[in-house]
Order: C-alpha cells, then sequence, then structure tokens
C-alpha cells in the first residue's frame, strides 16, 4: 500500500490522500486506485489502463495524465490497470483500443478510447470541466478541439524527429522547420492568451488538454521564448487536482522501478 500526500483540499484546509493497492497479477500489474476522500453513493468506478512502466519516467507526459487530470477535478474515484508494451498489442487489449495505446477508460458497458474523448465524456458527465453557458461551453470545447488537432500534431512531430531522427544527416538541417511550426502555433496562442489566466475565462478542459500539450515540449527549450505560455503552464500545473493526478503516475513508476 502506498500513501501519498496531497495538497491540502481548500474546502477542509487538510492534505488528501490517495492509496494504491498495487497487485501483480497473472498477464498484468494492476494498480487500483482508491480515493480515501470519496463521497459515498459515488456511480460506478471507471477503470482506466496505463502504462506498467511508462517512458516518460513519470513525468506526467504519457496520455493517461490528461485522463487521470480529469478525473481528479471533477472527484471522481477511479481504478488504473496497468499495461506492458506487449500487452498493449494484444488482442484484449486492442479489444478496448483498436490501435494498441493508452489510455483506455472502461465505465460499466461503456469502453472509450483516444485521451481527448475520455476528456470530453468526463466533462460532458460532470460538473467542473465546461461551463454551463451554452456559448462558453461551445467555445470551450473548440479549445479541446484546438489543442489535439491545431497545437499538439507539431509538438508531436517534433518530439518523434528528436528520438527517431537525431542521427540521421538530414535532422539537423529538417530541425529549424519542425521547430518554425511549433512556434507559428505558439506565436498564434500566445497572442490570443494575452495576460489571461485560462483561455476562456474559467478554467476548462479546453485549458486541460492545452497544459498537457505544451508540457511535450519541456525538453524542447522552446517554451523559454513564451513566457505568458510558461506561466500557464504553470498556473495548470499548480492546481490540486493537477498535483494528485501527477503523484499518482509517478507513483506507478517509482514502484515499477523499485522492482
Amino acid at each position: 500500500m502506498l500513501l501519498l500526500k496531497c495538497p491540502s483540499n481548500p474546502g477542509t484546509g487538510k492534505p488528501e490522500t490517495t492509496a494504491f493497492r498495487i497487485i501483480r497479477g497473472k498477464d498484468a500489474l494492476y494498480s487500483d486506485l482508491v480515493r480515501l476522500s470519496a463521497l459515498p453513493g459515488a456511480p460506478m468506478t471507471p477503470t482506466i489502463t496505463a502504462f506498467e512502466r511508462s517512458p516518460d519516467r513519470g513525468r506526467g507526459l504519457a496520455r493517461d495524465m490528461r485522463v487521470r487530470w480529469a478525473l481528479e477535478e471533477v472527484r471522481q474515484p477511479y481504478d488504473v490497470r496497468l499495461v506492458s508494451f506487449s500487452e498493449m498489442k494484444g488482442a484484449a487489449h486492442r479489444a478496448l483500443h483498436p490501435f494498441g495505446q493508452i489510455p483506455t477508460y472502461e465505465e460499466g458497458e461503456l469502453a472509450l478510447f483516444e485521451s481527448g474523448a475520455i476528456v470530453f465524456h468526463l466533462a460532458q458527465r460532470h460538473a467542473g470541466l465546461l461551463p454551463e453557458d451554452g456559448n462558453a461551453r461551445a467555445r470551450a470545447i473548440a479549445w479541446m478541439f484546438a489543442a489535439l488537432n491545431t497545437v499538439e500534431p507539431p509538438i508531436v512531430e517534433l518530439g518523434a524527429a528528436r528520438l527517431t531522427e537525431r542521427d540521421k544527416p538530414w535532422y539537423e538541417e529538417r530541425r529549424p522547420m519542425l521547430e518554425d511550426r511549433v512556434r507559428q502555433r505558439l506565436d498564434d496562442l500566445s497572442s490570443r492568451l494575452g495576460d489571461a489566466d485560462w483561455l476562456d475565462h474559467a478554467f476548462s478542459a479546453g485549458d486541460l488538454l492545452m497544459v498537457t500539450v505544451l508540457r511535450r515540449l519541456g525538453a524542447s527549450g522552446i517554451l523559454g521564448e513564451y513566457p505568458r505560455l510558461s506561466a500557464y503552464i504553470a498556473r495548470g500545473e499548480a492546481r490540486p487536482a493537477y498535483q494528485r493526478a501527477f503523484e499518482a503516475q509517478l507513483a506507478v513508476f517509482t514502484a515499477a522501478s523499485a522492482h
């Protein structure tokens, strides 16, 4: 049993505690997350999947982090089933995710894949991630799509090149082009954000996804050119729900590394 001290609950002033029961099963390492502060009478506890040994080494860059953060924001307890890379490509997992990736989301008879779709489902089902006003809600959803469809692709392409092409003769010639594509998106995003705290007044699922997308640039050094966006990311990371989610995924990596 791993006990994690998490940020204080703003309502009670007392630190919250997250408990993991990590059980090594026949086919995978299972991690059942139990929110000790969960309210009685909560709906069926959903289960998400995550890496058994995350390639990001617990830095919160794997896409299950987005789902964990959303679940924490809406105060929904959840379980985590950890899968290995080989299990991700097996028939059982592909029945949940046809592309053999993580995360997946299971709740009763519902099974979802794609982190954005899962966050959207949670935002629709629970209060706190989308505004009540119809127009504001539509704008927040637009920012969700912008994060995943407009801002993330050039960031992922740059990151992939750094990982797989760095030793290739064309990499140094191609890298400035990839970085410029990222900067084009960041220029527009920074200009639109301005001095505001969030993209459209109150924090929403659009900000949650945008912050997780921008964090993928941490190793590139590009974010240092954008103080507004760096401060925006820091505001997201300062949210208690983010910190609980981060500690939860880090605990899994720490436990796996100890074996």
